[in-house]
């Protein structure tokens, strides 16, 4: 049992204003694994604080003291790379292999990507007689999700670090876990007093405590879009910047000439993986009409190979995150069954002999259109809709009929004719012939999955201000 009752404020553990306890339930038990502590706005206050009165020297850092820093993160975080995958297995239910081979992994390859950023990265550029400065924005709050909870830590912190803010974070109090390792990670490694600060607690407190407080410049947020709008609402008094990586529903576009057994098996995988419950997945299939009984058998096919299980019994779907999580898909499932949806595979209801924990069955719902409920909104479930187009330029307006923008995805054997399709997509990342990841790729959404972008060298960004120093140098002699 996980006892997490301290928040970390000034580089040091210290008691919750008013004490108050939230039970972490492990979603493949159903039972608590641990305990935290629930935050409030004076413990917001007492972190933010603590972290502009350490901007003051942080900001003046030279950035071979931040490389240097961001090296020994990345040493402790190796030290306790098992003892993380471990968290994100008891917090999330996230089986062992994906904790520890994509979940923790995704920890330190975001610290090493920021680390390779910043031994390169330009804050100065002279233009004539101006000097144009990137500096630190300042105090940053980061709100971060459950579903990849240090993936998402990571790729807020990482920049915030080396580009020499301060930060607070509040991470989600469902799968708070890993953030506690983190934040161990950190201490560890000599992070100067009060540049990072964590305070545990619920979005509509602690949450809504950062947005609002005047002391902080940005807030990073990720989560649904639901969510992503409240926080825009409380940050906007301030004028402070405001980053948002929000929802998805993106579509895998199968033009006609694919190999559709490789591109169908790679989408579902791509779907059920972390339990479908990641906000990139290629949840809508565009296949060609005419070949939509093909495309549905291989579809089915692949959800039916997909095992679900335990988290430390070699199956690749572990739980979703909650019962409130496990209604709200039981939930859409339905509704797409009620609006006529045809369920080619999985259904309703738990797995078979898995009546405790939170599994769900993959699920695969055919001859959907893109009006329907389980096209429009984004279930965060092992759940795959497939609609059918008669051309490619139909297939396009279907995938941009959304109101996310997060990504998109297409395969085809001619790659010319699909390099053309991703052109045309309102995505912030299109995906090729299932190419793998990318984290010097920049990652964020159009339309309502949010703006900014996080990863790599365009992380820095939104971390950073831009200021110009007019008659920096003397004007050339005429």
């Amino acid at each position: 049992m996980r006892e997490y009752l301290k928040f970390y404020i000034n580089g040091a553990w210290v008691e919750p204003v008013t004490p108050k306890t939230l039970a972490v339930i492990n979603p493949a038990t159903e039972q608590a694994a641990g305990h935290i502590s629930m935050g409030s706005a004076a413990d917001v206050d007492k972190a933010v604080l603590a972290a502009r009165a350490a901007f003051a020297s942080y900001t003046q850092t030279p950035v071979a003291e931040r490389v240097a820093l961001l090296e020994r993160v990345i040493a402790e975080y190796q030290k306790r790379y098992a003892d993380m995958a471990a968290a994100i297995t008891e917090e999330m239910g996230a089986p062992v292999l994906l904790a520890q081979k994509a979940q923790a992994a995704m920890g330190i390859g975001h610290l090493q990507t920021a680390l390779a950023v910043l031994r390169d990265y330009h804050f100065q550029e002279q233009r004539g007689s101006t000097l144009i400065v990137k500096e630190p924005i300042g105090v940053c709050g980061l709100i971060t999700p459950w579903n990849w909870p240090v993936n998402q830590i990571a790729c807020k912190v990482a920049p915030a670090l080396a580009t020499g803010c301060t930060m607070v974070l509040k991470p989600s109090e469902i799968a708070p876990f890993s953030a506690q390792i983190w934040t161990e990670i950190l201490h560890a490694a000599g992070v100067p007093a009060g540049v990072f600060n964590l305070v545990n607690g619920d979005g509509p407190t602690v949450g809504a405590a950062i947005a609002s407080h005047p002391e902080v410049d940005m807030v990073s947020f990720t989560g649904s879009t639901r969510a992503g709008i409240e926080v825009a609402r409380n940050a906007a008094a301030t004028v402070k910047r405001v980053h948002q990586e929000l929802g998805g529903k993106s579509p895998n576009l199968i033009l006609p000439d694919a190999d559709l057994k490789r591109a169908i098996t790679n989408g579902v995988r791509g779907v059920m993986g972390n339990s479908g419950q990641s906000c990139n997945a290629p949840t809508r299939l565009l296949v060609p009409n005419e070949r939509m009984d093909e495309a549905l058998a291989i579809a089915k096919a692949a959800a039916e190979a997909t095992t679900v299980g335990a988290p430390d019994s070699g199956a690749a779907l572990g739980p979703v995150i909650s019962a409130t999580q496990w209604d709200k898909i039981q939930t859409l499932i339905q509704a797409g069954i009620h609006e006529g949806a045809t369920v080619v595979a999985g259904g309703p209801g738990k797995p078979a002999g898995l009546e405790t924990g939170y599994y769900v069955k993959p699920t695969v719902l055919g001859h959907v259109n893109n009006t329907m409920t389980v096209a429009r909104e984004e279930i965060f479930g092992p759940v795959l809709v497939v609609i059918g187009y008669d051309t490619v330029d139909q297939a396009v307006q279907i995938a941009n009929d959304t109101p996310y923008g997060l990504a998109a995805y297409v395969s085809g054997t001619d790659l010319d004719a699909a390099r053309k399709v991703a052109s045309r997509l309102r995505a912030g990342q299109v995906n090729l012939n299932s190419a793998g990841p990318d984290l010097m790729a920049p990652f964020g959404g159009y339309k309502q999955s949010g703006n900014g972008r996080e990863w790599g060298d365009h992380a820095f960004a939104d971390f950073l201000e831009v200021k110009a120093v007019l008659g920096y140098a003397p004007k050339p002699a005429a």
